[in-house]
């Protein structure tokens, strides 16, 4: 089974490469963002929980997304692999990813890093917000999300670079450049 995490801040394109990717390789995409906006439109009793976690642009809690992950990985056993977009975001997230992958016989294989200016983030989550009218897309709401982003996400580039997993890739141009240059980090 191969684990690819897909890794940088919002606005990067994880979203959109991670389903290319996964559609490429046969491999699952596992969006926690995806799924708890789900959680939310169905106004599940999770859904209710998170909503307003979600629309402050406050990271939702470990545990909560450790036990979403597991269940994912649990149903989807047979996989050739997954796409994880948008987890881990916090380095105590990937420490558990570690410890619930190992539990199931697995490991993570690679994490790809996209490379985007602050500037260029702003203006894709300002458009996808115009685009997909997301409440979450607000301007304070971006700034908020790069804030955490920083001062919680960006340490797991140290973390995966020591376990040699970690490359990046530049996420400025068309999304089939993109495209291509990350599936070049991919082994075949």
């Amino acid at each position: 089974m191969f684990n690819l995490i897909l890794f940088g801040p919002p606005g990067a394109g994880k979203g959109t490469q991670a389903i290319k990717i996964a559609e490429r390789y046969g491999w699952i995409h596992v969006s926690t963002g995806d799924i708890l906006r789900s959680e939310v439109s169905q106004r599940t009793l999770l859904g209710l929980k998170i909503k307003a976690v979600m629309e402050a642009g406050i990271l939702v809690s470990d545990k909560l997304l450790i036990e979403i992950m597991e269940s994912v990985f649990r149903k989807n056993n047979t996989a050739g692999g997954f796409v994880l977009d948008g987890f881990p975001r916090t380095l105590n997230q990937a420490k558990e990813l570690d410890r619930m992958l190992v539990k199931l016989g697995t490991k993570v294989s690679l994490v790809l890093s996209l490379d985007v200016n602050e500037e260029e983030l702003v203006k894709r989550l300002l458009k996808r917000s115009q685009d997909q009218g997301r409440k979450d897309d607000t301007e304070e709401v971006i700034k908020n999300r790069l804030v955490q982003y920083h001062k919680h996400t960006k340490p797991l580039i140290e973390y995966y670079e020591k376990k040699n997993l970690l490359k990046n890739v530049r996420g400025v141009g068309s999304i089939d450049d993109i495209f291509a240059a990350l599936c070049k980090s991919i082994p075949e």
